[in-house]
């Protein structure tokens, strides 16, 4: 398979459209799995987007190669990338049933910071007093937002749930450190098609063991019931908003993995905060969700400590996920 000529790689302008419309959709996508959250098992609406959105991919992938653009010679770097994105979105969507879409959201972006950190072991990068110290003051800022959902009472209270959007932040930039790595080597449509895949695989063998809801009545926990329910036909007005998952499903897939595919992570990912906004206003129409000035304190300090690590890499002129090689390949 021919390779991408470098100025595939190195067009700001088309990153940033391309993580924009990505993220615009992330949040739209969120906004609806969190409405159907209460009725539908989450494993019910990862295979129905992700069977929807491969379908889309495919008709993409004929004109970036044909069939033959899904041939790699890193298969096992395709697996575990779709592995990774499986287990973040996954994460995340079961906390939603529980906490609000804009904490959610805010939690998650403790992406870049993670990224940050594991540029040390991972890639041999020496990260500055600088950067250290954004990434303490963004986990100050995950201990702030974690205060008041610590004094809540319930199974709605509980710690490990807020922890699911800080693993689905961990398993996310751990992702893009491989999208980074393989663009080169492949397209985006194809690289949408292996995760759309895996989405589907995993869709199928929870279906395959919990489709018939017999592990729901185990358990009380809304992050539990979404994960274990059973499937069930959507009702005439949800099925529309089950084939809005579909593409827009398909439009994240292909619109994230050409985002940084077209530029360095350092230029696009910054763009990626769209997303907070979207969740503000989605949990204020929907659900009139409003983070109290506690929570907002911590929400800023993340933020505040995410933008300022990308403003350090612009300056250094340096890519938050190097090209260099990752030794467990």
């Amino acid at each position: 398979m021919t390779a991408p000529q470098p100025s595939q790689n190195n067009n700001p302008a088309l990153g940033i459209f391309f993580v924009v419309l990505g993220m615009t959709c992330i949040s739209v996508n969120d906004m609806l799995i969190k409405l159907l959250s209460g009725d539908y098992p989450l494993h019910q609406m990862v295979f129905v987007r992700s069977a929807i959105g491969i379908s889309f991919n495919l008709v993409v992938l004929q004109f970036e190669g044909g069939f033959a653009a899904l041939k790699t010679d890193r298969p096992f770097a395709h697996l575990m990338r779709g592995l990774l994105i499986v287990v973040s979105n996954m994460a995340f969507f079961a906390a939603l049933a529980v906490i609000p879409l804009a904490s959610a959201t805010a939690l998650f972006f403790m992406a870049p910071l993670f990224i940050t950190l594991m540029s040390i072991p991972l890639l041999g990068e020496t990260v500055g007093p600088r950067r250290i110290a954004a990434v303490v003051v963004g986990f100050v800022g995950v201990l702030i937002m974690l205060g008041p959902w610590n004094a809540g009472e319930g199974a709605a209270g509980t710690v490990w749930v807020l922890l699911l959007p800080l693993l689905s932040a961990f398993t996310y930039a751990s992702m893009q450190i491989l999208t980074r790595r393989l663009g080169v080597a492949s397209t985006a449509s194809a690289m949408a098609i292996y995760i759309q895949g895996t989405f589907l695989v995993v869709g199928a063998l929870f279906w395959a063991v919990a489709g018939d809801g017999q592990y729901a009545g185990t358990v009380e926990h809304p992050s539990l019931q979404f994960l274990l329910r059973a499937w069930r036909w959507p009702d005439d007005g949800d099925l529309v908003l089950f084939l809005a998952l579909g593409g827009i499903s398909a439009v994240i897939g292909y619109s994230l993995s050409q985002a940084y595919r077209s530029a360095p992570a350092a230029t696009v990912a910054p763009f990626e905060y769209v997303a907070l906004p979207l969740a503000f206003l989605w949990g204020w129409m929907f659900w009139g969700e409003l983070p109290d000035a506690q929570a907002m304190g911590g929400i800023a300090l993340i933020v505040g400590a995410g933008l300022y690590i990308f403003m350090r890499e612009g300056i250094r002129r340096r890519e938050v996920a190097t090209r260099r090689p990752i030794r467990r390949w």
